[in-house]
């Protein structure tokens, strides 16, 4: 059962909320400026891919650290650390001229090209998050954590004109201003340490074993272990999908400026807020799971319809469809994972979780930059968007039987 709600829950809540908005700021922003900064700096279409893939290489194994060690180490003091880690690697990043430098620095740093909020901290906050309240609230917390996600990643994307901005209106140079951007995200990352700082002591795992690593019991180990094989392949295919590598595809098939980019991706992580709220209020009535594959597929079918449309106007209308509609699955999955598991397992089931989908990311750019470079531009979008149908289709299949508490 999740312990009753205490005094520091709602106050841990707003902090996560407010990680969680900083975060994500940082992550869209990071997430449209790195392909195209790369670029500006003379990589190759397979060299900005090793990078991305670094940079998520990083934060997969931060995750499996944290899975199994951040109990014992400490939750917040994990989070504190994973920060100013972070925020080093970008500071790395920014000063990095090859492709061996900047691929240390990304995978110090977890470096994120994906544009959403994937790693390590996430997996903490997951894990903490349930504990600050009733469980008939869990999938609106988890909506709502999801939404200052999705509000940071907006603005964060927006954010992404500023490189265009500077030099527009005080004349700075091209890599000069995109790298003082950079030190922007150094300085959020500073600042999201600083909050997590003040998180309480509740924000720690209810039970600590004597013995290293998780107690987990058997049945929860079976049903994270056969869940996390399916996000395997669905995050594979968001590897193929990461917002740096689209921004990249925007730019050479339409031509399109970082501009108009940034205010592409500001509306399309406004569209997944919106979504949000209506995701949690879909799995009232129908059940977390068919809320997760009836919104996903239809989201795949617009996001290969993006690849042959003849104008950057209509890959744009549709690419905004999609995404109103393909993060539906992300507090609904959350929500999903941390019911079907015990307060003391949830660290562990996050990480593992979370871990499998950060190792897919890292394997899709490396794939996806050869494919962009060597086949054709919009490779990655079909075949990304063909495996999360597939993914979708076998995880209703698999799960739909298996209701949350709130469910059964």
């Amino acid at each position: 059962m999740i312990p009753p709600e205490t005094p520091a829950g709602p106050r841990d809540r707003r902090l996560l909320l407010t990680t969680a908005f900083v975060r994500a700021f940082a992550t869209g922003l990071i997430g449209v400026l790195l392909g195209l900064y790369l670029a500006r700096r003379g990589f190759a279409a397979r060299d900005i891919g090793i990078v991305i893939g670094a940079g998520l290489s990083g934060a997969a194994v931060s995750a499996l650290i944290v899975t199994f060690l951040g109990d014992k180490f400490g939750r917040r003091r994990a989070l504190i650390l994973l920060t100013l880690l972070a925020g080093t690697g970008g500071a790395a990043l920014m000063l990095s001229a090859g492709i061996a430098a900047a691929s240390a620095a990304a995978f110090l740093g977890m470096v994120n090209g994906m544009g959403r909020d994937r790693g390590a901290q996430l997996v903490l906050e997951q894990a903490i998050l349930p504990g600050t309240g009733a469980a008939g609230d869990r999938t609106r917390a988890f909506a709502w954590y999801n939404v200052m996600q999705d509000v940071g990643h907006a603005l964060g994307g927006l954010a992404a004109a500023l490189p265009a901005l500077l030099q527009l209106t005080f004349g700075v140079e091209e890599v000069a201003a995109f790298q003082s951007v950079f030190g922007l995200y150094v300085a959020l990352m500073a600042l999201q340490a600083l909050l997590y700082m003040a998180l309480s002591p509740v924000a720690e795992a209810p039970v600590r074993s004597s013995v290293p690593g998780p107690r987990i019991d058997p049945e929860s180990r079976r049903i994270v272990l056969r869940i996390s094989g399916l996000f395997a392949i669905d995050s594979i295919a968001g590897g193929f999908l990461g917002t740096a590598l689209i921004a990249y595809f925007f730019f050479e098939r339409f031509g399109a400026g970082e501009m108009a980019i940034a205010i592409l991706f500001f509306l399309a992580r406004s569209a997944n807020a919106i979504s949000h709220f209506a995701a949690a209020w879909l799995a009232r009535r129908i059940g977390l799971v068919n809320t997760m594959v009836f919104t996903h597929i239809p989201s795949s079918l617009m996001l290969i319809a993006v690849a042959f449309v003849p104008s950057f106007s209509l890959a744009a209308g549709l690419f905004l469809l999609r995404e109103l509609l393909v993060e539906m699955d992300v507090p609904t999955r959350q929500s999903y994972v941390m019911a079907v598991v015990r307060p003391e397992e949830r660290t562990w089931a996050s990480g593992i979780t979370s871990l499998v989908r950060m190792g897919g990311w890292a394997v899709g750019p490396f794939v996806a930059g050869f494919l962009m470079q060597g086949v054709a531009l919009a490779t990655p979008l079909m075949i990304g968007a063909g495996m999360k149908i597939v993914y979708d289709l076998m995880l209703w299949k698999s799960f739909r039987d298996l209701k949350p508490p709130e469910e059964s």
